[in-house]
């Protein structure tokens, strides 16, 4: 029988569907949508793509578009990227729905799609790699965080673009009264926004305390892991908030890699390059640490001098010993909150703690 015969005489069936994928690739104003189904071969289809707005009626045009294309009795995924607090509203109004959403950070759906081969990048050809990203692989299901983690997550960043800014106007105002020239109106004007800030500032932190009491599952947790001396409220609340107290993680590497601290090998053959963290992940986290890291060894908790004093005699680098005690206290804070416990130094001393064996020895070599 020839090739057009049996093309003629073979039907069609769709009976052979695993699932439908649903992708969205967001941005500020309007988002990309691609449905792909994957068959029992393997085999991934673009069923239809369409932009849509990114407001609540393209929310429900899209949802009603992804309704009248998948009509098989078979499960329906949704993908989309981390891409900043853009994504946010649609993963909720899918998420209240009680559909199955998966977000994924960008690098991840980055890294696929190049592994794909594809080397140009728009809004639709990243659609259709989100899309058949959720159809091959089992990704897993967005955790929504509460409304208290999100109102913290918001006023800890708010507290931190506030820092960011003082920095920026102290240093522009100890820059400016070295000139040959000051204008007076300029020093008193650039200090007068400094003291906005700090009020700001101490409100902030005030604000976070407030939204802290009024969890008590938050407040007891925080309680535990303030027993690390070095370790305050806000680093914890803002780590806290970023992670969604840790629901995002089922182990300590993927927390590590979240937070950028996974090491980058740069070696093959002969070549020895350099090794480094990756600092691709959550800013947020790293900035925050970085005071904690100096006051853990500054206050002379033995675990973190120990560590920082092996580094720095190996590296003779100050800075390599502080990043391996930031990713070190992340680690703790992730174990005591998991396990809703007080810090005990001789527990988690030399690793005896089960949860805190995670070093990589790839690690220190980066340290």
């Amino acid at each position: 029988m020839s090739k057009e015969v049996l093309k003629r005489t073979t039907p069609k069936s769709k009976k052979n569907y695993l699932k439908y994928s649903v992708a969205a690739d967001i941005s500020k104003e309007k988002f990309d949508g691609c449905i792909s189904v994957i068959d029992t071969n393997q085999h991934v289809k673009v069923i239809a793509s369409r932009s849509f707005k990114n407001s609540k009626g393209g929310f429900n045009e899209f949802e009603q578009w992804h309704q009248n294309k998948c009509k098989e009795p078979i499960p329906v995924v949704f993908t989309m990227e981390a891409t900043g607090i853009y994504y946010e509203k649609l993963a909720w109004f899918l998420y209240r729905k009680d559909y199955h959403v998966s977000v994924v950070l960008p690098n991840k759906s980055k890294k696929y799609l190049q592994c794909l081969g594809l080397k140009s990048k728009n809004d639709k050809i990243d659609s259709i790699g989100l899309a058949r990203m959720g159809a091959e692989q089992c990704l897993p299901k967005w955790e929504a965080p509460d409304d208290v983690i999100v109102e913290l997550r918001d006023i800890t960043r708010y507290r931190e673009s506030l820092q960011q800014s003082r920095t920026r106007f102290n240093n522009q105002l100890s820059a400016y009264i070295c000139a040959e020239y000051v204008n007076d109106t300029i020093v008193e004007g650039l200090k007068n926004m400094i003291d906005v800030l700090d009020q700001q500032i101490i409100h902030s932190e005030e604000l976070i305390k407030d939204k802290i009491n009024s969890n008590e599952d938050l407040k007891t947790g925080i309680e535990n892991i303030s027993s690390v001396k070095g370790l305050g409220l806000i680093s914890i609340a803002t780590i806290l908030a970023e992670t969604n107290c840790f629901k995002m993680f089922s182990n300590l590497p993927q927390l590590v890699s979240y937070a950028g601290y996974d090491v980058v090998e740069n070696q093959s053959g002969k070549h020895i390059g350099k090794t480094k963290i990756s600092k691709k992940g959550n800013a947020h986290i790293r900035r925050i640490l970085h005071m904690p890291a100096f006051n853990v060894v500054r206050y002379g908790v033995p675990e973190f001098v120990n560590q920082y004093e092996r580094i720095y005699e190996k590296t003779r680098i100050k800075m390599k010993g502080y990043v391996a005690i930031q990713r070190k206290l992340l680690c703790l804070i992730y174990t005591l909150w998991k396990n809703n416990e007080h810090y005990d130094p001789e527990r988690y001393k030399s690793n005896k703690h089960p949860e805190m064996q995670s070093r990589s020895s790839s690690f220190r070599m980066a340290s």
